[in-house]
């Protein structure tokens, strides 16, 4: 159950939910028309005009239209248990189906190879990567450890580490940024740093390498918000190389912003044996990082 809290007037509820929970309008009619919107406890139809304060509560079953199917899609596995997957996704792959991307997600591949924990269009996912984000993710093989994953990601359990480079030089050799963040309003597909119906976000940063236009970081999450490293670089001055969405550097359509997530460590749920994987950042990403450096050193 997804509960919004209204900041504006006299807008369609179709509208500001499709808005606000970054869905389809058409989608959002069909929940409304199903029953599954309810303003201050009471259901409404698509042209319900909210109010400033209302409290509008949406059932979880967002994509109840869409069918998973198996996909034979090859997958990088780094690390296998009876529990539990570590998988090395690779940049331009989607996590899980949502409209305009039904099929060939990670979980169309991890379907057709495993038997996974049961989360709706979402089985086995307990934390996500943006599509043009590579690297390590965790998959939970069954419910009890989907669980067990799940709370120890919300208590800072499982550690992750990011490889990203940036546009500028950092002068500074860590910091953290500490800064709410929730959805744009002026584009559903964006997320910023703003105090409305936003959520607490932290990221720290280490300095690995500096170019003469360039820095190479490291970024360890306290948080897991949707597009965390991407927004809070780009809040402090410093986006992402290739960011198409928050970047000033536009270059390589093909590949996709420079993150990359790098390391991951955590203790196994079952044994509490600790485990710790680290996966190179892809061949793409350390050629665009030389011709960088070439291109600087003329």
């Amino acid at each position: 159950m997804k509960e919004v809290i209204v900041d504006v007037d006299n807008e369609r509820i179709d509208i500001y939910l499709a808005k606000v929970l970054n869905i389809s309008r058409s989608k959002m009619q069909k929940l409304i028309k199903n029953g599954k919107v309810k303003v201050n406890d009471n259901e409404v139809s698509c042209n319900y005009l909210v109010c400033n304060g209302d409290v509008i509560h949406v059932e979880d079953d967002l994509d109840f239209e869409i069918h998973l199917k198996k996909e034979d899609i090859p997958l990088d596995i780094v690390y296998e248990n009876d529990d539990l997957l570590v998988i090395n996704k690779k940049s331009g792959m989607v996590v899980h189906p949502a409209p305009g991307n039904y099929d060939g997600t990670l979980v169309n591949a991890l379907l057709g190879k495993y038997h996974l924990s049961n989360n709706n269009l979402r089985p086995g996912i307990v934390h996500r990567l943006d599509k043009d984000t590579s690297g390590l993710m965790l998959v939970a093989k069954n419910d009890e450890t989907h669980d067990k994953l799940s709370k120890m990601i919300s208590e800072k359990k499982v550690k992750r580490t990011y490889l990203a480079l940036v546009s500028g030089v950092i002068l500074n050799d860590t910091g953290t940024v500490d800064a709410p963040i929730g959805r744009d309003p002026k584009s559903r597909e964006k997320m910023m740093v703003t105090d409305i119906n936003s959520k607490h976000a932290i990221t720290h940063f280490k300095v690995l390498k500096r170019m003469k236009k360039h820095t190479l970081i490291e970024c360890l999450l306290d948080t897991g918000r949707t597009h965390q490293i991407r927004v809070h670089m780009a809040y402090i001055g410093y986006p992402i190389y290739n960011d198409f969405v928050y970047g000033k550097e536009k270059v390589d359509q093909e590949f996709g912003q420079m993150l990359h997530s790098w390391k991951i460590e955590f203790d196994n749920p079952r044994d509490n044996k600790h485990l710790k994987f680290v996966v190179d950042a892809p061949d793409k990403f350390n050629e665009i990082m030389k011709r960088l450096e070439d291109e600087e050193n003329i």
